[in-house]
């Protein structure tokens, strides 16, 4: 019984969801109780978005006819009784192909018109626009109705040459990488950009987005893909043929994509049941297939157990008919074991740290707020024991004395109103630099440096100094928000210090992670910047989609420094407005309880076991916040278990596709964005 991807993947998810479950007593508790603020809400919020919507992207890259199509097959949907996508020889998937899931939208196929390169949008443009799409519906009902649909992706359209060089599948300076011509000197290229396939499997609910690429041809000439799509992919699966091993086009798309990306890789040798010799013995077919494994990871320079040789055929028919001796022989359950203990771990591990960030945020704004309510609790104790006894003229005198700490007390809003106007004009000057428009000047001012060059062979020159100068930027974000941190901390102390109040700032946004997503899009595209892309980056159209592309990835970058800093700030404003809110109440409820006393004598005691009460509820609500945020730990710090399947046996090894009755209606599903 060996447990494959799909259920490590389940139990990942199933670990996720009940995060997300805790997460949501943890929110409903505190709001019951108000125990939290506004930025407190949010962050936790944002935490249960986080982790309701984590999604894992995998990439499938290969050159055409490696057999790539075939291995999502068999790992992820061999449960529909036969192939998905088209796996067929020859040239299969013609664009790339998104598999995700979206309950908000029906079972469709997306189709994005070659055509719309030349409008110069890129393709997280175009995702916000459904009328550049064709869309098809999906019959999941029928598996042979669903398998004719998804054909689409392999559609061709026969063009000019004229209209290929303007799509981006002609080069004149390369003509050994141009596509053949037919009898009529026309070049056949992809029908489809870009599609997008919403499907109702189980693992694609859970949030596993699968990428599948075209070949190598189609790689060159949709930058986006190599600039945004499969850097954003937690893994690569690089597939081979073993009967090949690693061809020159193979090593074209390892060295110019893969090689530089920093990103889990798997290498699949594919097709060594094409190896088998009927004239060699077993032993001799392994020795060969491992000299060949050897082989590849030399020359990949990789481990050699990240090269992982298999049928994905062999075991797309074994799980289908449910042959275990078959699926053993295919090999499979090797790469769906490194998959599942190499990256899922990974995953959880990035989550488990989210939620420990959130918690501990959480634990220390509970834990003041509390401790204050207790402090003014145990100062109205104090002044009513001190009643005890005493005649109404002592009373009016602490009446009185009362009313002039609350006078004393509303002298500090003078002094937070300027804290409040120091502190905006400091943030204010800190996000100026990280604001869209002045991302726009210095992409401005990169292009206008390349343009300044003959065919723009300063590019690269141009965007490492576009990279050096954000670079500066986010240093200079990093020194405000350092600046309005020390100086939050002095206003806070002498606010402690001269009236009483219980604040405390939390620790000021470390922006460094952000620098190293900097540095990996400066990775990502400073290898299309060199000589061979210069005549490429002189086509105006070009340059368009790389400007509109690069300003894309920047703003997400510079747009989330922004919003940590925002955020980081609106908690220390909200901490200050809720103690303000909470001593002016204390002010009042103490007045309040003197004036009843005063009046009736026999108050005074049930006022004093009201405040004892009072503060055993507060101990009660830390305690039980404690317990619910210990309970996220524990869950947090747990292994997923993942439920033992028979590697023959579909019912058991694969999840299966939720696929309705006759009489049900069909789920809502998913368009991935």
């Amino acid at each position: 019984m060996t447990p494959t991807f799909a259920s490590h993947f389940d139990a990942l998810s199933g670990w996720r969801s009940t995060l997300g479950r805790r997460v949501g007593d943890l929110c409903r508790y505190l709001g019951e109780h108000d125990l939290a603020d506004g930025p407190i809400n949010d962050a936790l919020a944002l935490l249960a978005r986080q982790l309701a919507g984590e999604k894992l992207i995998v990439a499938f890259v290969a050159e055409f006819s490696r057999g790539k199509s075939e291995l999502i097959n068999a790992i992820f949907f061999a449960d529909a009784g036969k192939r998905v996508l088209p796996a067929t020889p020859g040239r299969t998937t013609m664009c790339p192909v998104e598999l995700a899931y979206d309950p908000e939208e029906p079972p469709t196929l997306s189709l994005l018109p070659i055509e719309t390169r030349l409008q110069g949008l890129s393709l997280g443009e175009l995702r916000a626009h459904p009328r550049a799409w064709t869309h098809l519906p999906l019959n999941i009902k029928q598996p042979d109705e669903l398998s004719q649909a998804l054909t689409q992706v392999t559609r061709t359209r026969w063009v000019t040459q004229d209209e290929a060089r303007t799509l981006g599948f002609w080069d004149d300076e390369r003509p050994g990488e141009n596509p053949p011509l037919d009898e009529d000197d026309r070049v056949e290229v992809p029908q489809w950009r870009h599609a997008l396939i919403n499907y109702p499997h189980h693992l694609l609910k859970q949030g596993l987005v699968v990428l599948d690429t075209p070949g190598l041809n189609a790689i060159g000439a949709e930058p986006e893909l190599t600039l945004s799509l499969l850097p954003t992919a937690h893994a690569t699966v690089f597939i081979l043929g073993a009967d090949t091993g690693v061809t020159k086009s193979d090593m074209a798309i390892w060295r110019d994509h893969l090689g530089t990306h920093n990103l889990a890789r798997f290498v699949v040798l594919n097709k060594i049941d094409a190896l088998i010799d009927p004239l060699a013995t077993t032993v001799q077919v392994d020795a060969q297939i491992e000299a060949q494994r050897q082989a590849t990871a030399r020359t990949l320079e990789v481990p050699p157990e990240r090269v992982f040789p298999l049928s994905a055929r062999q075991a797309l028919a074994a799980r289908v008919s449910g042959n275990a001796d078959m699926l053993a022989a295919s090999r499979l359950a090797e790469l769906e074991q490194a998959l599942s203990t190499q990256l899922l771990p990974q995953r959880r591990h990035v989550m488990q740290q989210v939620v420990e960030a959130a918690l501990a945020r959480v634990e220390t704004h509970v834990a003041r707020r509390l401790g204050d309510s207790r402090r003014q609790l145990a100062e109205q104790m104090l002044e009513l024991r001190g009643v005890r006894g005493k005649s109404s003229a002592k009373v009016r005198l602490m009446l009185k004395r009362v009313e002039e700490e609350t006078a004393e007390f509303e002298l500090c809003t003078t002094r937070l109103q300027a804290l409040r106007v120091v502190h905006g004009r400091m943030l204010k000057d800190t996000l100026v630099g990280l604001s869209s428009d002045r991302l726009r000047e210095e992409v401005a001012q990169m292009q206008s440096e390349m343009s300044a060059s003959l065919l723009n062979l300063g590019a690269k020159r141009a965007f490492i100094g576009l990279c050096k100068r954000l670079r500066k930027l986010l240093v200079a974000a990093q020194s405000g928000g350092d600046e309005i941190c020390d100086m939050l901390s002095a206003s806070f102390a002498k606010l402690n210090a001269e009236f009483g109040f219980g604040l405390s700032l939390h620790k000021g946004p470390n922006l460094e992670r952000y620098g190293r997503e900097l540095e990996l899009i400066e990775r990502n595209y400073v290898q299309y910047l060199g000589l061979t892309q210069a005549l490429r980056l002189s086509q105006p159209k070009f340059m368009e989609q790389f400007r509109r592309m690069l300003v894309s990835k920047l703003r997400v970058v510079f747009e989330n420094v922004s919003g940590e800093l925002e955020l980081w700030s609106k908690g220390a404003s909200a901490q200050v407005d809720s103690q303000l809110r909470e001593r002016r109440r204390g002010f009042r409820r103490r007045r309040e309880a003197l004036e009843r006393i005063q009046n009736a004598a026999g108050e005074l005691e049930q006022r004093i076991s009201e405040i004892e009460s009072q503060d055993m509820r507060l101990n009660q609500f830390l305690a039980r916040v404690c317990e619910l945020t210990a309970a996220l730990r524990e869950h947090g710090d747990s292994q997923p278990m993942p439920l033992d399947g028979l590697p023959g046996d579909p019912d058991s090894s694969m999840l299966h596709l939720d696929i309705p009755s006759s009489d049900e209606p069909a789920p809502m599903l998913l368009r991935h964005a």
